[in-house]
């Protein structure tokens, strides 16, 4: 699988776990967030995941800053993401059952490292339901 990861300041550790989780189950990963603490602006390194999947260079997405809500605004305002932000591996979990999301956004300053990489495998090993679902997924995108 293909995946692409941005993260702000409030991310780089978060990251590198996640990077590393994926990389050992054997996923290609492009990585545009920061590697230091340093104050950089988010919507700089979201904007590149969200081109990815919605370009079809990514299979899903991962983004991180300090609330999960910038970055995950950042990366919804292209028409082809359905970016969640979670918090839990049970709403990772239901953001694929039923809004078939492409991107997760992790709240660093909200959850432990342990926790952000338990959401991302949910995510990734969870699939869409489709059925009712999808009528509603296909309302979601503006044209």
């Amino acid at each position: 699988m293909k995946i692409s990861i941005g993260n702000d300041h409030a991310g780089p550790e978060y990251k590198k776990a996640i990077v590393d989780m994926l990389k050992s189950k054997g996923h290609e990963v492009t990585n545009y967030g920061t590697d230091t603490t340093d104050s950089v602006d988010y919507p700089d390194f979201g904007h590149p995941v969200a081109l990815d999947v919605e370009n079809g260079k990514a299979d899903f997405g991962i983004v991180i800053c300090g609330s999960g809500n910038g970055i995950n605004m950042t990366v919804n305002k292209h028409q082809g993401i359905r970016s969640a932000l979670c918090w839990t591996k049970e709403i990772a979990a239901l953001a694929r059952q039923h809004n078939n999301a492409n991107i997760i956004s992790i709240p660093a300053r909200f959850t432990a490292i342990h926790q952000a990489v338990e959401m991302v495998e949910t995510f990734l090993n969870t699939d869409f339901e489709g059925g009712r679902h999808q009528n509603r997924v296909n309302k979601i995108a503006c044209s």
